[in-house]
């Protein structure tokens, strides 16, 4: 949030909404590319609280510098609330994170992975073609 006003300040606003239009893009590009693992699957056993630990750290990893946070700096760049762009942003990608941890535990047992791959890059490019076009409008 503290981000986007600091972008608001420096960038025009026609050039920050191109900016997270090529970031969406860039998302569609990286899910028909797909992610490849270089070291082989070996199964590693921990307890509960090592589980969670790593998978907390895991998505704490993951989550820097997502879409998700790339909306937040667009939001914090022109609302006003500074509290209510935090606190919506973080309620909204809780609540969104479960409602695809439940879809995902679903549909990833009855999808192909490169169908899933397909249709988030169809998605992003969208999103991505909106954004950048509503900077010229």
């Amino acid at each position: 949030v503290a981000a986007g006003r600091v972008l608001d300040d420096v960038l025009p606003e026609s050039l920050l909404r191109v900016l997270v239009g090529l970031s969406f893009l860039g998302f569609a590009w990286w899910s028909i590319r797909g992610d490849s693992l270089d070291e082989d699957d070996q199964r590693v056993r921990f307890g509960w609280a090592g589980a969670f630990g790593i998978v907390t750290f895991s998505f704490f990893l993951s989550e820097l510098g997502d879409k998700t946070q790339l909306a937040t700096v667009s939001l914090a760049s022109r609302e006003a609330s500074f509290t209510g762009v935090w606190m919506g942003s973080t309620l909204g990608m809780v609540a969104a994170d479960a409602i695809a941890v439940a879809i995902g535990l679903v549909a990833g047992k009855r999808l192909p992975q490169r169908t899933v791959g397909i249709g988030a890059a169809v998605l992003f490019a969208i999103f991505g073609l909106l954004t950048i076009g509503s900077a010229f409008v």
